[in-house]
């Protein structure tokens, strides 16, 4: 079997839905489709959350009628009149599921309330798109993954309780041997007491690769609208450098240091079970595209990933006592009670420097929890640049007029922490 994954960009409108039709019905094998939400749709909805934990439940009921519009519209111009009938039906039951997860939101208890309304966005895009198959003669059948992978209740990024969810995903095994396509979410589970829950960035990603070693699937493809794994952002970049083939473990490099790639909680499954994954383009599908596999012998250009907004904490002994294991210990113990994952670390001898997401909520609790015991000091709206394989030129160029506040250095990576400003341009 194959496991597809659609991301927001390939379904961001109706012709780029309707346009992935071929790639289904030509797939030799039982196929397994896993997609995102529509594009932006995720915004949307927590713009919503933030609205309803405001306690502004009307402006969050409004962006919610706003969103259904968007996807009845969506609907309309790829279904017949048939067809849009059963999935405006269908729609309008997923979207008084959010107006009730809209009413029930608690600001104390935000992270759980985030994801009983972000996690409806994959729930829109998929009705729509089992729709669409039903209406073109396809024999598929659309699944809630939400009654197939378990987790646990750590909302905003859930671990997988992977023998329970193995036992749920042989529905889908079954489904697959009767000859259907199956569509699914990808991003979304729910606890042992049914509450939703997301599985973090790249989640999407991470379901595919889930589903693929539960089932045994031959590989993966996650469809992009790039022609396979870049350099750099090609957001970020305006000249990257496509890479045909990269290891497991620099693709697990990458994505610890925040390159837009492949989430390395998506590549453990696969690489565990030997399962091959793709990176194509569904703009043009036979086009290579990029293979990851265990290993690779060519030479790679500078890998780039740049994460923007970023805070710079600085946590420094009162006592100046030295920042010995004792210290650290407790310093690990405060970001990690938070769910704060550090990006970057450097300690001396009496302070400890870490670089962080600039999660609004996480940092406002993370200062006042480090104050309790060391002074400290914070840069906001940082950038912290990483390059793998990275050359003196390559980093003079990216770094080049930007105030530097921290560098560290191994033999294939370099981290630069720096202002704010635009970075420079990758030659």
């Amino acid at each position: 079997m194959l496991v597809y994954k659609f991301g927001g960009a390939s379904i961001a409108d109706a012709g780029r839905m309707a346009a992935l039709l071929p790639l289904i019905t030509e797939a030799k094998e039982p196929l397994l489709v896993v997609m995102s939400a529509l594009g932006k749709t995720t915004n949307a909805l927590e713009a919503i959350v933030n609205a309803a934990c405001k306690d502004q439940k009307e402006e969050a009921m409004g962006l919610a009628k706003k969103l259904e519009q968007q996807h009845l519209d969506h609907a309309m111009k790829l279904l017949n009149d048939s067809y849009y009938s059963k999935a405006r039906n269908a729609l309008q039951g997923h979207f008084e599921a959010l107006a009730l997860a809209i009413q029930t939101t608690d600001p104390k208890h935000y992270d759980r309330s985030y994801d009983q309304v972000v996690s409806l966005g994959e729930i829109f895009s998929t009705c729509i798109f089992s729709h669409w198959l039903l209406q073109n003669n396809l024999a598929s059948e659309w699944i809630d993954i939400r009654n197939v992978i378990r987790t646990d209740d750590t909302f905003r990024d859930a671990v997988v309780d992977w023998d329970q969810s193995q036992k749920n995903a042989q529905e889908i095994g079954a489904i697959l041997n009767q000859g259907k396509v199956v569509i699914t979410q990808g991003f979304i589970g729910a606890t042992a007491d049914g509450l939703s829950v997301t599985l973090g960035r790249e989640g999407s990603d991470y379901t595919a690769a889930i589903l693929a070693a539960m089932l045994g699937a031959a590989s993966v493809t996650i469809w992009k609208d790039v022609e396979g794994l870049q350099n750099a952002d090609p957001k970020q970049f305006p000249n990257t450098v496509k890479i045909n083939e990269i290891s497991y473990n620099e693709v697990i490099e990458m994505a610890f240091y925040g390159a837009q790639i492949i989430h390395p909680k998506t590549i453990k499954p696969l690489q565990n079970n030997g399962i091959r994954l793709y990176v194509k383009c569904f703009l043009n599908p036979t086009r290579e595209g990029t293979m990851i596999q265990q290993e690779v012998t060519a030479a790679y250009p500078p890998l780039i990933a740049l994460k923007e907004n970023q805070v710079l904490i600085q946590a420094t002994t009162r006592d100046f006592s030295f920042i010995t294991e004792d210290n650290l210990s407790a310093l690990y113990s405060i970001f990690h009670d938070l769910k704060i994952k550090i990006n970057l670390i450097q300690n001396a001898a009496i302070s400890f420097v870490a670089c962080i997401d600039n999660r609004e909520d996480r940092v406002a609790a993370l200062i006042p929890a480090l104050g309790e015991n060391y002074k400290v000091t914070v840069n906001e709206k940082v950038t912290l640049l990483t390059i793998r394989h990275y050359t003196p030129e390559a980093v003079d160029d990216l770094t080049k007029g930007r105030q530097t506040f921290l560098r560290q250095e191994t033999r294939k990576t370099v981290q630069v922490v720096m202002d704010g400003s635009p970075v420079g341009s990758l030659q």
